[in-house]
């Protein structure tokens, strides 16, 4: 045990005292050491239901014959973040917690690390920390919201909240609606309903297999959850005994196998952030271009919110990531798993209650996958777009640029009715370094669909989207605009084409007049200047290279 250089010889006398301090007793000494990393917090639903399941964690910990030590890690919520200044922090905020997991694991030498997350960029963190650090660990998601319900009709928060602002200002909802639906919409614990960002690095985390088959689905307020908890407190142990690390378990099969499941369930463009970024510390290189490839293989066979009907715990009673591994057996890798069974034996045990949620392979509701990856001569290092939420008909679209150089600008012009029927919506200097922190467009994207513009207005952008974002959105354009990309030249009436089907994204400019504006354009000074932001910016990669730090 790696404990042992804490805990043992003579020299080790003053560390022992100082964890007697700690209330251990002299019995446990001998134990494997495990740390849990806790990201409860009273701000973010997702996590307040997450001191239950420390409690069923700590059990399954000493049932199996360890000792737990329990850490707090920060998190943010995304959507209490979103459309202010907070949202600079919550791409960067991964790098912190990856950074923060690996010092207390590292500093403490701990056996082994039980990682209790859920919300967006607090789960692709501790999965980083575990291939950096790469020690036993297991990953416990605390589980999704229940729907909420209003007259009849069940709710999520994309759908029914940021939607709401949109068509509030359409005149198509009262205040009456507007404030039944503020109440109604997210009715206690856990990640949001859909398809979004938490509850698709969920499904990732699940299908990588570094969390127990069902845990990304079942619900945060069951005692099934309860129950996944305990197990997994107790199978970090053995995985302690077996010297079973992430790396042996997150390597490239595994990687594929995730970018499939995650292509089948139409899940947020985000994790082409996340999953290289998470393969980047376990010693994987995940080119972009991987995602495109799996996707063109990989049927889009869950119609999940929000570009579709299901919630999670729809998914869930349907069968849940097992019953999706059933389906897509043929087109995946058989992998070792941290529960001790294999991907094969997983996806065998599964039952699909539900063929309408979990369609078979030859009824999906799109031949490929929910992302595809974009390039032209607007993002020669590439962009993604989530086509699973893109109708047919804008799938291809042709529009006069409207440009923006922040998110707030774009948003007062949204609601001010300035942006119009044709117009492609151009917001810049966003990106990683420009934002910065990447920003995500939640309340610009979906302002956009509140007020019916969905089917004749497109957006694109440097910056990223929430997994909430429905409609022709293209985000994580590379180089980002604050790097020289071309994003950056672009002016108010420049003729933009964007074909998702063919991957294209263009500004009808020659390439001599592209580079007559590039000599003519100016970095702009830095929005953030001081403090944590400052440094992100100057060290991290662009979201072609999953936003790293270097």
């Amino acid at each position: 045990m790696r404990s042992k250089i804490i805990k043992e010889g003579l020299e080790r006398l003053p560390h022992r005292a100082l964890l007697y301090a700690t209330g251990i007793p002299r019995s446990e000494m001998k134990k494997p050491f495990i740390g849990v990393a806790t990201s409860f917090t009273d701000l973010i639903p997702g996590h307040i239901g997450m001191r239950d399941l420390e409690r069923f964690i700590e059990k399954g910990v000493h049932t199996a014959g360890g000792y737990p030590f329990f850490f707090g890690i920060p998190g943010i919520c995304d959507g209490i973040a979103m459309g202010h200044s907070g949202m600079h922090y919550s791409l960067a905020s991964r790098e912190l917690i990856a950074d923060m997991v690996e010092t207390v694991a590292q500093a403490h030498q701990l056996d082994g690390l039980v990682l209790l997350t859920n919300c967006d960029k607090i789960t692709p963190g501790m999965l980083m920390a575990a291939g950096r650090v790469n020690i036993p660990s297991i990953v416990v998601t605390a589980g999704p919201m229940l729907s909420g319900h209003l007259h009849g009709r069940r709710l999520s928060l994309v759908n029914d909240t940021f939607e709401a602002i949109g068509k509030y200002k359409k005149g198509l909802i009262r205040n009456e609606e507007l404030a039944a639906l503020e109440m109604c919409a997210c009715p206690g614990a856990g990640s949001c309903q859909g398809m979004y960002t938490a509850n698709t690095m969920a499904c990732v985390t699940e299908a990588l297999g570094m969390s127990l088959p069902y845990c990304a689905t079942a619900l945060a307020v069951s005692s099934e959850k309860r129950r996944i908890a305990f197990e997994s407190g107790s199978r970090i142990v053995e995985l302690i005994r077996k010297n079973i690390t992430p790396r042996k378990i997150m390597n490239l099969k595994a990687f594929e196998n995730a970018i499939r499941v995650d292509m089948a369930l139409g899940g947020s463009t985000n994790t082409v952030l996340h999953i290289p970024a998470v393969a980047h510390d376990a010693g994987i290189k995940l080119p972009l271009e991987m995602f495109d490839t799996l996707s063109k293989t990989s049927p889009h066979i869950a119609d999940m919110l929000p570009g579709g009907r299901h919630y999670l715990e729809d998914l869930h009673f349907a069968g849940g990531i097992p019953a999706v591994l059933k389906r897509l057996r043929d087109r995946i890798y058989d992998n070792i798993t941290a529960s001790g069974r294999k991907v094969f034996d997983i996806a065998d045990m599964a039952e699909i209650s539900n063929e309408e949620v979990i369609r078979p392979l030859n009824r999906a509701h799109h031949k490929e996958g929910g992302i595809a990856i974009m390039k032209g001569n607007l993002a020669p290092g590439g962009a993604v777009v989530k086509q699973s939420a893109v109708s047919k008909g804008m799938m291809k679209f042709e529009g006069r640029a409207i440009v923006f150089n922040s998110e707030e600008d774009a948003m007062k012009a949204i609601l001010a009715g300035k942006v119009k029927p044709g117009h492609v919506v151009v917001i810049r200097y966003e990106g990683p370094k420009g934002g910065p922190g990447m920003r995500e467009m939640l309340s610009p994207t979906a302002a956009i669909s509140g007020m019916g513009l969905n089917e004749s207005v497109a957006l694109i952008t440097d910056g990223r989207f929430s997994g909430g974002t429905r409609g022709p959105c293209i985000g994580h354009i590379s180089p980002e605009a604050m790097e020289g990309g071309p994003l950056a030249i672009v002016k108010d009436g420049d003729r933009i084409t964007i074909n998702v089907t063919r991957r294209k994204l263009d500004i009808q400019l020659t390439l001599q007049e592209i580079k007559q504006r590039m000599q003519k354009w100016k970095k702009p000074e830095p929005k953030i200047k001081k403090g944590y932001l400052s440094r992100y910016a100057r060290f991290v990669s662009s979201a072609d290279e999953g936003a790293i730090m270097k």
